[in-house]
């Protein structure tokens, strides 16, 4: 054992009793401590809130951290991926998706027990995570890019089923966030049983991972079944991680911060990883209850401890980058082969306009009534018109402009994977919608996109900088980009959490709808949306050349930091704008400029165009099935964007290389 090992470790664990025992002492003075055994028919309130609340809390946040931190660990080992755990695999989101939709939809799965039903959900997203990354030899970028926007999907979908029964708002919002607090001391048996299990049975595949870390091909030399060891490992990993979400909730990134300190502090072996791991998880999580318990002192609101985790994770996924192994994300140019490329593009581009006016009008004239689906007449028609007219304005301007967005940073990071959800700008857009809801009283629709669309470029400008700096392969900005969103995720859930008029306000923007928009907010999302079309036409030839590389541009006599920040602050304006309406998750900014591309627009101004005119479809499309999916109450827009995107890129990863 290292020596750091031997200062750090002590250290951590007094500051993890210190935070408790400060908590302890504020609620009820030592000398009136509850003795044991426990009777509650003998105890005061006081003492009864300690015994049966705070003393298993404490413990309960020692048991899930090993656990996360052991299941982190195994997942890094049989992978070979210094970023793999449960949250960037999509695991917990999993978990997390599945019990939210048995909570709302189907609450007659849960009188078995939450564990069943987290054990589906992780084991979906992780069985689907894992095909993925089978294909390109499990290569970590693609695990990890896989994996997060997996889990990204599953946690929008829940967000947005969440608001759409009232009933069970507050309390899913709250255990979504990964909320520690204890009744009694049932969920520490359980997570106690859960470790012990999932101790015995990384101790049984301590061997076969260190014989694995050799790599595949030499392990399978010296008679592994290496097939077997992967799923067994993977196994164990999602079964510890869906017990510890069934119990508590979503807590992010334990597991990627318990092995990476393990390692910095000079442990080596996966022996010493697999005993450590789960020591330092404990304590990481039990510091963060601590400081979550201690602000609580201080202000009188508890947040969810589970999104404290998500800004230490964030950073942190950062500072691993440079770290990671190259590799090749799938949906890359050469991993999709040559696109075609069409002579003459303009007969696509006049087709997709005529399809995006065709859908405008069919979607205005159709609609349900109480007694089914029915065609207007044209008195009906044109009492809806004024109605419908902007809100399909708004949509088809907001999934434009996000398609805009999404073309020009797939062009400016050479990446077809690129988009502003993936890169961190939607959450930045995020934070700043947030950050202008608790600075203004009273904030107005224009200064909320303003904040929006602030937030939107700095996110982006922060994750050029630092790319840029350190000379990465384009994936690596894929990665920065969403340890960006998860920080993001971390704040936005701290803040609803706290059930403030603020954090409602948040909550319904973020599964975005466009039923209460107005002509008079349409119109400038329009004209704006235009604008950013016309800006990206002026610098067609930036787009063109920026694909072909730094070198190649520079020597082209493109003026690269110009065109650059440029090109950042388009992005930045279009999905601060559009946001501002579909909520910061979507999909279309992926989606539509692939689809561009695939069908033959392969010139600059022409993909562009083309993923501008699609975005606008697909909105539509979405805009459509939010209003008449559960008729006659609108179901949030985001989820329906978010449903058609999900599959189209679950598609995309799953694509062999050609």
């Amino acid at each position: 054992m290292s020596r750091s090992i031997r200062i750090w470790l002590p250290l951590a664990a007094l500051l993890a009793f210190g935070l408790w025992w400060l908590a302890a002492i504020r609620q009820l003075p030592m000398a009136d401590w509850p003795a044991l055994p426990f009777r509650p028919d003998g105890m005061s309130l006081q003492q009864i809130l300690m015994a049966f609340g705070l003393m298993p809390r404490g413990v309960i946040a020692l048991l899930a951290g090993a656990a996360l931190g052991l299941s982190g660990a195994i997942l890094q080992a049989v992978l070979r991926n210094p970023v793999a755990d449960p949250t960037t695999l999509g695991i917990s989101s999993g978990a997390q998706l599945a019990l939210v939709l048995a909570t709302i939809v189907a609450p007659g799965l849960l009188e078995a027990g939450r564990w069943p039903v987290a054990m589906v959900g992780a084991g979906l997203a992780a069985g689907l995570v894992l095909l993925i990354g089978a294909q390109r030899a499990f290569a970590p970028v693609t695990m990890v890019i896989a994996g997060m926007l997996v889990g990204m999907t599953a946690s929008a979908i829940a967000t947005a089923v969440t608001l759409a029964q009232g009933q069970y708002l507050l309390s899913l919002v709250i255990w979504n966030g990964g909320a520690l607090v204890q009744q009694d001391w049932s969920g520490v048996r359980s997570l106690a049983l859960v470790l012990v299990l999932g101790g015995l049975g990384a101790a049984s595949l301590a061997r076969p991972l260190r014989v694995l870390s050799l790599g595949a091909e030499g392990a399978a030399g010296l008679g592994m079944n290496v097939a077997f060891v992967r799923l067994a490992a993977a196994a164990l990993a999602v079964w510890i991680a869906a017990c510890v979400s069934a119990e508590l909730g979503l807590i992010a990134f334990v597991g990627l911060a318990a092995p990476a300190l393990v390692r910095t502090m000079g442990a080596r072996g996966i022996g010493q990883l697999l005993a450590l791991s789960p020591l330092v998880g404990a304590l990481i999580l039990s510091v963060c209850d601590g400081l979550v318990l201690t602000l609580a002192g201080a202000t009188g609101e508890m947040f969810p401890t589970g999104a404290l985790t998500g800004l230490i994770g964030g950073p942190l996924l950062i500072w691993l980058l440079p770290r990671l192994r190259g590799s090749t994300p799938p949906g890359t140019e050469r991993a999709e082969g040559p696109a075609p490329r069409l002579a003459r593009p303009r007969r696509i581009l006049l087709g997709l306009l005529m399809l995006l006016i065709a859908a405008a009008l069919v979607l205005v004239w159709i609609g349900r009534v109480p007694g089914g689906w029915a065609v207007l007449d044209w008195s009906s028609f044109n009492a809806f018109l004024p109605m419908r007219l902007p809100r399909l304005i708004a949509a088809a301007s907001a999934g434009a402009a996000l398609a805009l967005a999404g073309a020009l940073l797939q062009r400016l990071t050479a990446n077809p994977l690129a988009s502003p959800e993936v890169l961190g700008v939607s959450g930045g857009a995020s934070l700043g919608y947030a950050a202008v809801t608790f600075a203004l009283t009273a904030p107005t629709a224009m200064a909320l996109g303003v904040g929006a669309m602030i937030g939107a470029a700095l996110s982006l400008a922060l994750i050029a900088a630092f790319v840029s700096r350190r000379d990465m392969p384009a994936e690596r900005v894929l990665l920065a980009g969403i340890a960006v969103s998860a920080m993001a995720s971390a704040v936005l859930s701290a803040i609803m959490a706290t059930g403030s008029t603020q954090a409602w306000m948040i909550l319904n923007w973020l599964s975005g709808s466009s039923s209460a928009i107005g002509m008079g907010g349409a119109l400038p999302l329009l004209a704006l949306t235009l604008s950013v079309w016309g800006i990206a036409m002026t610098s067609r030839r930036w787009l063109a050349t920026l694909p072909l590389g730094a070198d190649v541009a520079g020597g082209l006599g493109l003026p690269l930091r110009l065109a650059r920040l440029s090109l950042i602050g388009l992005a930045g304006i279009a999905t601060g704008a559009a946001t501002m309406l579909v909520g910061p998750l979507s999909f279309v900014g992926l989606m539509a400029p692939h689809l561009a591309r695939r069908i033959g627009l392969a010139r600059a101004a022409d993909h562009v165009t083309g993923a501008a005119l699609i975005g606008a479809i697909l909105m539509l499309a979405a805009d459509f099935g939010a209003r008449m999916a559960g008729f006659p109450y609108e179901l949030p827009l985001g989820l329906f964007a978010s449903l058609i995107g999900a599959p189209w890129l679950i598609w995309l990863m799953m694509r062999s290389r050609t």
